[in-house]
């Protein structure tokens, strides 16, 4: 971690600060690296953050087994994996009524129709995940005020610039030098 400002004891409090919010987000474990840089007399905010390797995302098909009965003609559902039931019944209510959602007991689904087009729905996404919980500390570190925000994020590093006045293309020079020593390693 690296926390650059001309003020050493500005550094030292955004480097407590950061680590707090990682520590209260339990990211620690989930982040490979981390690059910040503060000016409060310009004033500029960067930060870009390197996201470990996830697992992979998880469909419907993964984790249930599914049998279409063309006589009733309803698909059944077999829930295998229970931990993601509360995916799959959230992302099934987003796409059909409550009504339309027959749970005879926890680990079987009805849909009326053939609905085996939902084996490649995606349930769970591990790398989208960890990145909406990296964007949430974000913006618990960002400084009260800085309103203005450029999202520079890349597959595997999310980095913002943020600021209360214009954001100046040396800024945006910064943001992308820290993108590629992170993607680099360095």
């Amino acid at each position: 971690m690296l926390v650059e400002c001309y003020d050493e004891k500005g550094a030292e409090v955004y480097e407590i600060i950061i680590k707090q919010i990682f520590q209260d987000l339990v990211l620690g474990t989930s982040v490979d690296d981390l690059k910040a840089f503060v000016n409060p007399d310009d004033p500029v905010f960067i930060l870009a953050i390197k996201m470990k390797k996830t697992s992979n995302t998880v469909q419907f098909k993964d984790v249930a087994s599914f049998n279409y009965d063309k006589a009733d003609d309803v698909t059944r559902i077999l829930i295998e994996d229970e931990n993601y039931l509360p995916n799959i019944l959230k992302r099934l209510w987003r796409m059909y009524s409550r009504d339309e959602i027959y749970q005879p007991t926890r680990y079987n689904i009805e849909l009326v129709g053939n609905q085996m087009n939902l084996e490649t729905l995606i349930i769970d996404d591990p790398h989208s995940n960890l990145q909406r919980r990296i964007y949430d500390a974000i913006f618990r570190i960002l400084p009260e005020g800085f309103k203005i925000i450029k999202d520079m994020s890349t597959k595997d590093i999310v980095a913002v610039v943020a600021t209360d006045e214009l954001i100046y293309d040396s800024w945006i020079e910064k943001a992308n030098e820290y993108i590629a020593e992170l993607d680099n390693g360095m």
